[in-house]
């Protein structure tokens, strides 16, 4: 078998307690800002699309970070759920959440096992693709 590069994982695993979304901001190609390309925005390597970074809370007060950086690609900028109301927060849940492992050498001494990971949609907690879900019909 195979370990693949993007290892799946339940977004309860990640977040037991939730999350809740700060801001979504384009991801730059920093080879394309110095060659001075009008669009230096970075494009996914297997879709193509435009890359997202969602800056997310973690709700945990035990979590090692509480703020997190959620990559996301889309042809268009993700729109984050709407604020709870009578809050300024915006909680969150991720579908299609994936890690992928990378050793982070920002200290030459001592480089660590580092993760970053990616999603492929966002939506309000209790919701499926954004929407509510309605009454239960009767069959």
């Amino acid at each position: 078998m195979a370990v693949p590069r993007r290892i799946p994982v339940a977004f309860g695993v990640v977040f037991p307690v939730g999350a809740f979304v700060v801001g979504v901001d384009p991801v730059n190609d920093f080879d394309k800002v110095r060659a001075g390309v009008a669009d230096a925005q970075q494009r996914d390597e297997e879709t193509g699309d435009l890359v997202w970074q969602v800056k997310v809370i973690d709700a945990d007060p035990a979590a090692r970070s509480n703020e997190l950086k959620i990559r996301m690609t889309a042809a268009v900028q993700p729109v984050p759920p709407d604020l709870l109301p009578g809050t300024p927060f915006r909680p969150v849940e991720f579908d299609g959440l994936s890690l992928t492992p990378y050793i982070d050498r920002r200290n030459a001494e001592r480089p660590k096992i580092a993760y970053s990971l990616r999603a492929s949609d966002m939506r309000a907690p209790g919701t499926a693709n954004g929407r509510r879900p309605g009454p239960a019909v009767a069959a």
